[in-house]
C-alpha cells in the first residue's frame, strides 16, 4: 500500500497552499459558517477551524500508523521528519504562511513527529523485552 508510506498530514498541508497561493485574498480566520447551538449560543467556523479540526484527526491516523513496528515505519518517519523541515521553513520564508493556522497545522506536525519517534521507541522496546521472555522460556 502506496499510502502508508506518505505522511498524511501533507493533505492538509497541500490544501493550505493551494488555497493561500491560488485564491487571492483568501482568509483563514473570516467566519464562513455560524451555527445556532442548542443552548442558544451561535457558534462561528471559520475555514482555519476546518482545517485544524480534519489536521488533528490525520494525526490520530499517523499516530496509529506509527504503533506498527515495521521497516516501513522508518520511512514513515523520515517523510513526516521531512514534511515538518519543510513547513517550518515554509512557515519562517514565506508570506503566505505567516498565520496562526499554519503555525497550528506546524505545530501538529512536531507532535506528529515527535510522538512517532517516542510511539516506535517504546513498541521497539516492548517487542525487545517480549522476545528476551520467550528466548528466556525457550532455553529452559
Amino acid at each position: 500500500m502506496f499510502l502508508l508510506g506518505v505522511p498524511l498530514l501533507i493533505i492538509p498541508f497541500a490544501l493550505y497552499n493551494i488555497l493561500a497561493f491560488l485564491i487571492a485574498g483568501f482568509s483563514w480566520t473570516t467566519e464562513r459558517w455560524r451555527l445556532r447551538m442548542t443552548s442558544g449560543a451561535e457558534w462561528g467556523l471559520s475555514a482555519g477551524d476546518l482545517l485544524i479540526a480534519g489536521s488533528v484527526f490525520i494525526m490520530l491516523i499517523e499516530m496509529l500508523k506509527s504503533s506498527r513496528m515495521m521497516q516501513r515505519s522508518v520511512v514513515d518517519h523520515v517523510l513526516s521528519m521531512i514534511l515538518f523541515v519543510g513547513m517550518a521553513v515554509e512557515f519562517v520564508m514565506v508570506p503566505q504562511a505567516a498565520s496562526s493556522t499554519f503555525f497550528l497545522l506546524l505545530t501538529i506536525s512536531f507532535v506528529d513527529v515527535a510522538g512517532g519517534f517516542a510511539i516506535s521507541m517504546h513498541a521497539a522496546h516492548h517487542e525487545v523485552t517480549v522476545n528476551e521472555v520467550e528466548n528466556i522460556h525457550t532455553t529452559r
